[in-house]
């Protein structure tokens, strides 16, 4: 799953907590001193720059110092994943880019896609790529391929996210949270959930940094935990009752359609998730700590953080 429609997807739609967003800005502003002198040089294109992610990069790498291009679709630089002839006008004179693919690097295209944006990014002199991806996607694994492959001697590295935890605070899992059922394909499965404020954080010390050229990094959380554990600490951060309600893949399509899904998309999206959520993601890693030298927020301080900047007060 990477920025797809209910999951991971920087649409220019991603609802802001400014508050929450900006947590760790200080962070990567202590260290990254000597990352300021190495991005000087050009202009960082930030993709979906509106979204979840887009939103935490661009506001880090201008606490930073660094110039910065946002590109959405409605932007003062547009920049649309489906209508690759804006590219390489937002690519125009960029060091470096953050990549946040709609509507998910698993759909059919998107390698064709990722092969297209390299091949401009390399046509206008771009010399350093972050790609946002998925954990245990091998249709993404392709698409991330595809990139490299076309990105001539662009440093590329692959963020590969586990699942949001903003999902339930920002994204489609909001209304469930507030109506007191969340309602997901997920099983039984523990899920490692991932804070953005740490995703974005990797991605501008990919961007900003050295060492992080063809490196593969698969960010979680410090623990796992199942949808229903992770139901009952919403539920404590709220003050009201919150269950994990577990459907099937079929039936969660179905509820898809329900809300104004397209048939094909919500198939798509609710095998996907079936897919992911089996239980092959649950092991953490050390991959945040690695890059940013402290362990990733817990699930726990997410809740809390959230709740007391109300996300959760409809």
């Amino acid at each position: 799953m990477t920025e797809n429609a209910f999951a991971r997807r920087d649409d220019d739609n991603g609802a802001s907590n400014d508050e929450s967003g900006g947590r760790g800005v200080g962070q990567v502003a202590e260290r990254g001193a000597g990352a300021v002198k190495e991005t000087a040089a050009g202009t960082v294109l930030v993709t979906s720059g509106t979204g979840k992610t887009g939103r935490r990069v661009v506001e880090r790498l201008t606490a930073l110092g660094v110039p910065v291009r946002s590109g959405s679709r409605t932007g003062e630089v547009p920049f649309d994943w489906q209508d690759a002839s804006g590219w390489a006008a937002a690519l125009h004179g960029v060091r470096a880019a953050y990549v946040a693919y709609y509507p998910d690097l698993a759909v059919p295209g998107a390698a064709e896609d990722m092969a297209a944006f390299g091949r401009t990014a390399a046509a206008c002199g771009v010399r350093r790529v972050v790609l946002l991806s998925g954990r245990g996607e091998p249709q993404a694994a392709l698409a991330e391929e595809a990139l490299r492959g076309a990105a001539g001697t662009a440093e590329v590295t692959v963020v590969r996210s586990a699942f949001f935890a903003q999902n339930f605070s920002e994204g489609p899992l909001v209304d469930g949270v507030l109506g007191g059922e969340v309602v997901f394909p997920a099983g039984t499965s523990a899920e490692p959930f991932l804070d953005l404020d740490d995703l974005a954080d990797v991605v501008v010390a990919a961007l900003t940094g050295d060492g992080h050229a063809g490196a593969v990094y698969e960010l979680t959380g410090p623990r796992s935990l199942t949808f229903a554990e992770a139901a009952e600490e919403l539920g404590r951060a709220t003050g009201r009752p919150v269950r994990y309600v577990p459907v099937t893949g079929p039936a969660y399509a179905s509820l898809l359609e329900e809300f104004g899904v397209f048939g094909p998309e919500a198939e798509f999206l609710a095998g996907l998730f079936a897919t992911l959520l089996d239980g092959h993601n649950t092991a953490t890693t050390d991959d945040v700590e690695r890059v940013l030298g402290r362990e990733p927020k817990s699930f726990s301080v997410f809740v809390r953080e959230a709740a007391g900047d109300g996300a959760w007060h409809g």
